[in-house]
């Protein structure tokens, strides 16, 4: 029982932290970012079993984990006030053709950044995109004009 809410307090913890971290996709990551979450993948880990080296204390952990992981995602479905809370909220970071800077440094994103997401989206300027938006898994959206 202690492994599973040693995992309940990682899993809300996590949680919390990336709230705070901010909106990154995977592919848009540094090296850097990509080693911190190895890094806070094994100290969750040794914090979540402690001495427990055992196949039941690992399955207990994961189970826990993925367990919330499912129960978020279930009050995200079945309780819509709950979304923008669990899940966050889309975040317009452009409006016919200029940054939103407010928004954008709230979410912590560059205008370099912004426009190479946009010329990967074969967008040559910011000026020809309508609304630019932040989704809530990291991805940017372009509505060009």
């Amino acid at each position: 029982m202690d492994v599973v809410l040693r995992s309940l307090v990682i899993f809300l913890f996590i949680w919390v932290l990336m709230r705070i971290v901010g909106r990154r996709e995977l592919s848009s990551m540094e090296p850097f970012d990509l080693i911190i979450i190895i890094v806070i993948g094994d100290l969750v880990q040794q914090a979540a079993t402690q001495q427990d080296m055992s196949v039941t204390g690992a399955v207990l952990s994961a189970g826990t984990i993925g367990l919330m992981t499912v129960a978020f995602s279930w009050l995200s479905w079945r309780f819509p006030r709950l979304r923008p809370t669990l899940d966050g909220k889309p975040i317009v970071v452009v409006e016919d053709g200029k940054p939103l800077r407010d928004n954008m440094r709230r979410e912590r994103i560059t205008i370099e950044e912004l426009a190479a997401q946009a010329r990967l989206k074969g967008i040559e300027s910011l000026d020809s995109v309508k609304w630019a938006v932040l989704e809530t898994g990291g991805q940017v959206s372009f509505i060009t004009k």
